[in-house]
């Protein structure tokens, strides 16, 4: 029951702002998004992570095609619920501070995308899956297009284009699936149950991996990602990147390692390369942006190439890096996009070079500032630690060449964060940022909960890592009963 509530709570909500209208929308729509929260820490509280799948209900849908509404949280659900609802009141709590307009609009979008995201993490039927990854792409199309910037029609129709031939091709794979099952059924038992051909495998994961690698995205499918996230409002990418790309890290995890192990291990390492060769990419054409959001951007690739690398490692360490790195990317980087909305809010621009000197008007804000990009370099007590410290872990183990080349992250990153804080806060004050005002009241009721997340996972990474560790044991399961263990 309380898994169909998180799914279907934010739509009744996004129904009630909409008649609700301008003035009562951002009231309700964040006492509803709190509610949401109160919810996914019941589940939380409740949860008994050795018994597998938690919350489970199976109501038939489509009795014709075998299609039914099964839903349930096993520790990584859980884990992305718990994401996905912490971050949602944060999101538009910070809209309000922006200068969106029509927040009624971007209010009933977000709360649909909410559901839609959690009917994904929490689906255990294939075609329910499908259903709600499409639900969720069209409420951040629409937010990409009503409230980006002037380039926004442009930008958001190559998003379109990438994201409907990922879907294409995932339909293919799930259809192809669903015929060569031993019983005509989309249930997750009987997917994972169904025995392929190497050839088969192959072409699936083929299928699967574009689909979920445009979502992520891994280089070379990137390329929508840096122009969608400067051109979209700053609370439509922290939607963006704080929780949409989840989802295709957790397509990999729940719908490609259980079901094709062959196929893993014969072409898991480029998937692998792919992500490392994305890592190195990315955080070199971070080091030259001249604008903090777009550098956001090319962060975020690299962030998610590591964490993309970990996936293929079919290792606990490399699993439980994987969902703990997830988590970290969502809080940390909506942390560092709501810096970015503060800093155009203050100055009007988001280019490193007309900006500096910040911390002498805005002492707070450069102490938030400064805890927030320690934790995206990962450093130790932070929530960025943990994931990348078990990543390498992971990677090592099957090649520590390649763990050296992906390492090399670290100090790139340390370059580019730590350069880029250097120009926007330090030297000598501005006289065009002299009547700049520090944080408001609601400016610092975002940043805190960020700020005290980023240390509680940093500190006690058990309270995540004991949760997910009985699901990425039984995925582990499935997969080497097929495979040999990986050295």
């Amino acid at each position: 029951m309380i898994t169909t509530l998180l799914i279907f709570f934010p739509l009744v909500a996004a129904l009630i702002v909409f008649i609700a209208g301008q003035r009562m929308a951002p009231a309700i729509g964040i006492i509803a998004t709190l509610i949401e929260f109160a919810l996914g820490i019941f589940a939380y509280v409740n949860f008994d992570a050795a018994a597998g799948w938690n919350y489970e209900i199976v109501l038939p849908w489509i009795s014709t095609l075998n299609i039914n509404y099964a839903v349930g949280m096993d520790g990584i659900s859980l884990a992305l619920v718990l994401l996905t609802t912490f971050l949602l009141p944060l999101i538009l709590l910070a809209s309000l501070s922006g200068s969106l307009k029509n927040k009624k609009g971007f209010y009933v979008l977000a709360l649909i995308m909410q559901s839609a995201l959690i009917g994904v993490f929490t689906s255990k039927d294939l075609f329910l899956f499908y259903i709600f990854w499409e639900l969720a792409l069209i409420p951040i199309y629409f937010i990409c297009l009503l409230w980006g910037d002037e380039n926004r029609k442009f930008v958001t129709f190559k998003f379109f284009i990438y994201t409907l031939f990922g879907s294409l091709i995932m339909l293919a794979a799930i259809i192809y699936l669903y015929s060569v099952a031993p019983v005509k059924s989309f249930a997750m038992e009987n997917i994972y149950n169904t025995s392929l051909t190497t050839c088969e495998q192959v072409w699936i994961f083929a299928a699967l991996f574009l689909a979920f690698g445009i979502k992520m995205p891994v280089f070379p499918l990137h390329t929508w990602q840096p122009s969608t996230y400067t051109s979209a409002p700053v609370a439509g990418t922290m939607l963006l990147s704080g929780i949409m790309l989840k989802m295709g890290i957790y397509g990999v995890i729940r719908w490609i390692l259980p079901v094709l192990p062959t196929a893993l291990m014969d072409w898991g390492w480029l998937a692998m390369l792919l992500a490392i060769i994305g890592i190195i990419y990315a955080s070199i054409i971070a080091i030259k942006q001249s604008n903090y959001k777009t550098l956001i951007a090319y962060v975020s690739i690299a962030h998610v190439g590591l964490i993309a690398a970990g996936l293929f490692t079919n290792s606990v360490e490399g699993l439980q890096g994987v969902i703990a790195q997830m988590l970290a990317h969502g809080v940390n980087v909506v942390g560092i996009l709501f810096v970015v909305e503060i800093l155009l809010n203050r100055t009007g621009t988001l280019e490193i070079a007309k900006l500096g000197g910040l911390r002498n008007q805005m002492p707070q804000f450069a102490v938030f500032f400064v805890v927030i990009m320690m934790a995206s370099i990962a450093l130790p007590s932070t929530n960025g630690f943990v994931g990348e410290f078990l990543l390498f872990v992971g990677i090592f183990n099957i090649n520590p060449y390649l763990a050296a080349v992906a390492g090399i992250t670290i100090i790139l990153g340390a370059v580019y964060m730590l350069s880029s804080y250097q120009k926007i806060m330090l030297g000598e004050a501005r006289s065009e940022y002299d009547g700049v005002v520090d944080l408001t009241l609601l400016e610092k009721s975002i940043l805190i909960p960020i700020v005290i997340v980023i240390f509680v996972l940093g500190l006690f990474p058990n309270l995540i890592l004991d949760l997910t560790e009985p699901a990425v044991n039984g995925i582990l399961h499935s997969v080497h009963n097929s495979i040999p263990v990986a050295n």
